[in-house]
This record gives C-alpha cells, structure tokens and sequence, in this order.
C-alpha cells in the first residue's frame, strides 16, 4: 500500500509542491494507478511484439528530391546582422 509519505517522496523527486490535502487525495489515486498496473500485468503478452500499435500506423513522407535553394541576397534581405555574406549573430560566452 502506498503512504502519504511516499506520495511525497515522489512529487520531491518530479520537483512538485503539494499541499497536506493533495497529498491524501494523491495516496488514493496513485494506489489506483498502481493497482491498474498490477491487473495489466497479469495479461499474457508473450506473443505482443514491443513495437505492437492497435492502429496500422504507416510513416506518409515525401520523395526527398533536389530543387534550387534561395538566393544569399534574398535569404539575408531581412537579417538584423549581415557579415562576410552570412548572418552575424551575437557570441555565446
């Protein structure tokens, strides 16, 4: 069974400020989770490849195909900082 101080132990790992009363409410819907996850383990799934979707998923990409790139005079038109034909941008110390 899951503790009130374990619910706590774990919103300080994620980094979370909980008040007393979320953390009493948390208790029970965290012990709810877990027990959900305890009845998925009990399925067979032996035969499930890890990659398993319950949808046929396909990748739609387009053909990769050359075409003529734009213009440096056009591309750096509207740049705030232009030096030696390429963007000056501000040094990262």
């Amino acid at each position: 069974m899951i503790s009130e101080d374990d619910v706590r132990y774990v919103a300080k790992l994620a980094r979370l400020r909980i008040e007393q009363d979320e953390a009493t409410r948390m208790t029970g819907e965290l012990a709810k989770i877990l027990a959900h996850i305890d009845k998925m383990s009990e399925l067979d799934l032996a035969a499930v490849p890890p990659t398993a979707h319950v949808l046929d998923v396909v990748n739609v990409t387009r053909e990769d195909k050359e075409r003529p790139s734009l213009p440096r005079e056009e591309a750096l038109r509207n740049a705030p900082a232009v030096s030696d034909e390429c963007f000056r941008v501000p040094r990262m110390g």
